[in-house]
């Protein structure tokens, strides 16, 4: 499963892209799990977010959905936090 997260707005408005590849990874159901709650926690097209706020694009296997700060879901908010940690 390919995991990516595009991170845009902010203060600063720099613009952050992680992704993992969960193949062969010995967690990876863990994040399958976490990965399709976040997905179906997202919106199709992106929200209103807040001034200065973060504005994410999830995209799990080819399937995109948007969430922005302050708003997140508890799945998206882990998830984010755990890509934007461990992504490539």
């Amino acid at each position: 499963m390919r995991i990516q997260v595009r991170r845009t707005g902010g203060f600063a408005g720099i613009e952050r892209v992680r992704e993992v590849d969960t193949s062969g990874r010995p967690d990876a159901q863990e994040w399958h799990t976490l990965a399709e709650r976040a997905v179906g926690d997202g919106r199709d097209t992106p929200p209103v977010g807040v001034p200065d706020g973060f504005r994410y694009q999830l995209t799990v296997d080819g399937t995109t959905v948007y969430c922005a700060d302050p708003r997140l879901s508890e799945a998206q908010r882990q998830l984010i936090t755990r890509l934007l940690d461990e992504g490539a």
